[in-house]
Protein backbone atom coordinates (compact mmCIF):
# COMPACT_ATOMS: atom_id res chain seq x y z
CA UNK A 1 0.00 0.00 0.00
CA UNK A 2 1.44 3.09 -1.06
CA UNK A 3 1.71 5.68 1.90
CA UNK A 4 3.59 9.44 2.06
CA UNK A 5 2.61 10.24 5.44
CA UNK A 6 3.81 14.17 6.59
CA UNK A 7 4.94 15.60 9.37
CA UNK A 8 6.35 18.61 10.93
CA UNK A 9 3.78 21.01 10.77
CA UNK A 10 2.82 23.39 13.68
CA UNK A 11 1.94 27.22 14.51
CA UNK A 12 4.96 29.37 14.68
CA UNK A 13 5.78 33.03 15.09
CA UNK A 14 6.76 35.29 12.18
CA UNK A 15 10.64 34.57 11.20
CA UNK A 16 10.64 31.47 12.98
CA UNK A 17 11.54 27.75 11.25
CA UNK A 18 10.00 24.58 11.00
CA UNK A 19 10.97 21.16 9.08
CA UNK A 20 8.82 19.20 7.46
CA UNK A 21 8.73 15.25 7.03
CA UNK A 22 7.73 13.07 4.44
CA UNK A 23 7.79 9.40 5.45
CA UNK A 24 7.33 7.05 2.40
CA UNK A 25 5.98 3.55 1.74
CA UNK A 26 4.60 0.87 -0.24
CA UNK A 27 7.21 2.38 -3.81
CA UNK A 28 10.55 2.51 -4.90
CA UNK A 29 10.85 6.11 -3.34
CA UNK A 30 14.63 6.25 -5.00
CA UNK A 31 12.99 6.18 -8.66
CA UNK A 32 10.30 9.20 -8.06
CA UNK A 33 11.05 12.99 -8.58
CA UNK A 34 9.47 14.48 -5.22
CA UNK A 35 7.72 17.55 -4.53
CA UNK A 36 6.19 19.61 -1.94
CA UNK A 37 3.04 21.09 -2.60
CA UNK A 38 0.66 24.25 -0.41
CA UNK A 39 -2.86 25.40 -0.21
CA UNK A 40 -3.62 28.42 1.73
CA UNK A 41 -6.89 28.88 3.33
CA UNK A 42 -8.84 29.74 0.49
CA UNK A 43 -6.77 29.53 -2.88
CA UNK A 44 -5.81 26.94 -4.97
CA UNK A 45 -2.42 24.88 -4.69
CA UNK A 46 0.86 26.15 -5.69
CA UNK A 47 4.07 24.84 -6.04
CA UNK A 48 6.58 25.27 -3.46
CA UNK A 49 9.70 23.48 -4.19
CA UNK A 50 11.03 20.19 -6.30
CA UNK A 51 13.99 17.75 -6.15
CA UNK A 52 15.02 14.77 -8.43
CA UNK A 53 15.63 11.58 -8.05
CA UNK A 54 19.28 11.81 -6.35
CA UNK A 55 18.88 14.40 -4.99
CA UNK A 56 21.20 16.66 -6.53
CA UNK A 57 18.96 19.12 -8.73
CA UNK A 58 16.54 20.98 -6.82
CA UNK A 59 14.37 24.41 -7.58
CA UNK A 60 11.95 26.30 -5.75
CA UNK A 61 9.30 28.84 -5.97
CA UNK A 62 10.45 32.04 -5.82
CA UNK A 63 8.75 32.87 -2.90
CA UNK A 64 10.33 29.90 -1.34
CA UNK A 65 14.40 30.74 -2.53
CA UNK A 66 16.59 31.54 0.16
CA UNK A 67 14.57 30.41 2.60
CA UNK A 68 13.36 26.73 2.03
CA UNK A 69 15.36 24.06 1.44
CA UNK A 70 14.32 20.58 0.18
CA UNK A 71 16.08 17.35 0.44
CA UNK A 72 15.85 13.77 0.51
CA UNK A 73 17.65 10.82 2.01
CA UNK A 74 16.43 7.68 -0.10
CA UNK A 75 18.21 5.11 2.48
CA UNK A 76 15.22 6.73 4.95
CA UNK A 77 12.93 7.22 2.14
CA UNK A 78 12.36 10.19 3.63
CA UNK A 79 11.53 13.95 1.97
CA UNK A 80 11.87 17.11 4.15
CA UNK A 81 11.34 21.01 3.68
CA UNK A 82 13.29 23.04 6.16
CA UNK A 83 11.78 26.63 6.43
CA UNK A 84 13.15 29.58 7.66
CA UNK A 85 12.32 32.83 8.10
CA UNK A 86 8.73 31.80 7.83
CA UNK A 87 6.16 34.28 7.10
CA UNK A 88 2.43 34.33 7.12
CA UNK A 89 1.54 33.99 4.08
CA UNK A 90 3.40 30.95 4.22
CA UNK A 91 0.45 29.86 5.75
CA UNK A 92 -1.11 26.44 4.10
CA UNK A 93 -0.96 23.07 4.58
CA UNK A 94 2.40 21.63 2.49
CA UNK A 95 1.76 18.26 1.08
CA UNK A 96 4.54 16.18 -0.80
CA UNK A 97 3.89 14.30 -4.23
CA UNK A 98 5.92 11.88 -5.80
CA UNK A 99 6.05 11.44 -9.77
CA UNK A 100 7.68 9.40 -12.50
CA UNK A 101 9.66 11.49 -14.76
CA UNK A 102 11.30 10.56 -18.07
CA UNK A 103 14.27 12.86 -17.17
CA UNK A 104 15.95 13.60 -14.31
CA UNK A 105 14.32 16.15 -13.14
CA UNK A 106 11.87 17.06 -10.89
CA UNK A 107 8.30 17.95 -11.06
CA UNK A 108 7.13 21.63 -11.10
CA UNK A 109 2.95 20.89 -11.36
CA UNK A 110 1.08 23.02 -8.66
CA UNK A 111 -1.84 20.33 -8.12
CA UNK A 112 -1.58 17.31 -6.80
CA UNK A 113 -3.54 15.68 -9.88
CA UNK A 114 -0.04 15.81 -11.81
CA UNK A 115 1.40 13.21 -9.35
CA UNK A 116 1.08 9.56 -8.96
CA UNK A 117 1.03 9.67 -5.20
CA UNK A 118 0.49 12.58 -2.74
CA UNK A 119 0.24 12.80 1.45
CA UNK A 120 -2.81 13.81 3.40
CA UNK A 121 -1.23 17.14 4.59
CA UNK A 122 0.50 18.91 7.39
CA UNK A 123 -0.85 22.11 8.63
CA UNK A 124 1.83 25.32 8.87
CA UNK A 125 0.11 28.42 10.66
CA UNK A 126 2.56 31.30 10.85
CA UNK A 127 1.31 34.34 13.04
CA UNK A 128 2.89 37.97 12.64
Amino acid sequence: QVQLVESGGGLVRSGGSLRLSCAAAGFTFSTYALSWVRQAPGKGFEWVSGINTGGDSTGYADYAKGRFTISRDNAKNTLYLQMNSLRPEDTAVYYCAATLLDEDTYSEYGGLAGYHYWGQGTQVSVSS
